[in-house]
């Protein structure tokens, strides 16, 4: 999977601009509407949106994580058990994303 290299650099004056790039990504607003349900593993995250590869979704959870959108907490057992959850941060953005929704309802 190819990432897109912007041509210019991002403006660090814009605030509206660092949010929509936290959540732009092709799977980021799937995976923040799981999230919203609840806390997730890597593995429920797959089976709600199949078409998804294994990689784009890690991939996407490490930039919200790092982004303080979500958190990624490790468990110290075998297997390797890792689950997901929104920050507050990350409550605050689906107020917004829910409005969004209701705006394409009405499209």
């Amino acid at each position: 999977m190819a990432s897109y290299n912007r041509k210019t650099p991002p403006k660090n004056d814009c605030p509206m601009e660092a949010a929509v790039n936290a959540i732009s990504g092709k799977w980021k607003l799937a995976i923040l509407c799981e999230l919203n349900r609840g806390t997730c593993r890597l593995k429920d995250l797959e089976a709600y949106n199949p078409e998804a590869s294994k990689r784009a979704l890690t991939q996407q959870l490490g930039e919200l994580v790092d982004d303080g959108i979500i958190t990624k907490k490790d468990f110290d057992v075998y297997p390797k058990k890792v689950e997901y959850s929104l920050t507050p941060l990350g409550k605050e953005f689906m107020v917004v994303i829910n409005a969004l929704g209701k705006i394409g309802e009405k499209m």
